[in-house]
């Protein structure tokens, strides 16, 4: 096998893994697809190994291209994480710094705390990447991340910015449609909105409160599901700060149901004197600490 194999190729390799041909991934490159052609066959030629096997559908990857992917990948994150600390040397905040949220947070609370930011710091741009899977800050996939559980990894700065309050809530119209329920137990005659493949933490929670077990409306996006709730389909769970917002939207049964969500902001101890995510970090703090207190 060869060494010192070019980034390029691990990254047309990434490209073809995501799209399935080599026209998709010339597209998302901005390349040639002769181009990405020959980086596959370089690559196959350098490691010794057949990455893909052609078909009438595209480029299947083959046992030994799945097994590569993922440290394939652990190289695109570095290699992003060197772009992104190298374009913020100079004087001032300036650069760019990649914020990682869930879905509810990224659409309902940062939006305006990320604008105050770039009008502050012109010369700051923020990448902002929006999933319910935990980015991993070793490997660099993110610089400052906000997560609904505390980090057990020493190389993180950690700050516990509170305890997000999640109640049960339905639109008045729904309810002046369905009536209220008085109890947990009467939640069986209503319609619910819950998740189709839920989580660990979303099993736990069923087990202490198994009247939502059985669900009307299924969906896995946070987003979604509030959306749901807003449009009086249903009787949903969302964060009491974002009900708040809402005109219309009713608390049901706070005695009975009201968990709390663990909300920490981490980045790697690395950045921790980088200007550009030191004032990202405090900006998405203060920001969260006023979320949190709005749901108290």
């Amino acid at each position: 096998m060869a060494s010192n194999i070019e980034w390029e190729l691990y990254r047309s390799f990434l490209a073809v893994m995501r799209e399935g041909s080599l026209s998709g991934a010339a597209r998302t490159l901005g390349v040639a697809q002769p181009t990405v052609g020959r980086h596959i066959a370089a690559l196959e030629s350098a490691l010794g190994l057949a990455l893909f096997t052609r078909s009438q559908t595209g480029f299947l990857p083959t046992e030994a291209a799945r097994a590569l992917q993922p440290h394939a990948q652990a190289m695109e994150s570095m290699a992003a994480s060197l772009e992104r600390t190298a374009a913020s040397y100079g004087d001032g905040v300036r650069g760019v710094v990649r914020v990682t949220a869930s879905e509810v947070i990224g659409i309902e609370v940062l939006p305006p705390v990320l604008a105050d930011l770039r009008a502050r710091y012109p010369d700051l741009a923020i990448e902002l990447v929006l999933s319910n899977q935990v980015q991993d800050l070793l490997q660099r996939e993110a610089d400052v991340a906000v997560r609904m559980a505390r980090p057990t990894q020493e190389q993180l700065v950690a700050r516990r910015v509170g305890a997000v309050a999640l109640g049960l809530h339905a639109h008045a119209s729904y309810l002046a449609r369905r009536g209220v329920p008085a109890s947990l137990d009467e939640l069986s005659g209503h319609d619910l909105i819950g998740y189709d493949r839920p989580s660990s933490y979303v099993r736990e929670a069923l087990k202490r409160w198994p009247q939502f077990g059985r669900t009307a409306l299924r969906c896995d996006s946070d987003v979604a599901q509030l959306a749901l709730i807003r449009a009086g389909a249903g009787i949903g769970i969302c964060q009491v700060a974002l009900a708040r917002r809402t005109p219309g939207l009713v608390r049901l049964l706070p005695e009975a149901f009201g968990p709390l969500l663990e909300t920490w902001l981490t980045m790697h101890e690395d950045q921790r004197d980088s200007p550009r995510c030191r004032v990202v970090f405090d900006a998405l703090a203060a920001a969260l600490e006023a979320h949190v207190a709005q749901g108290a």
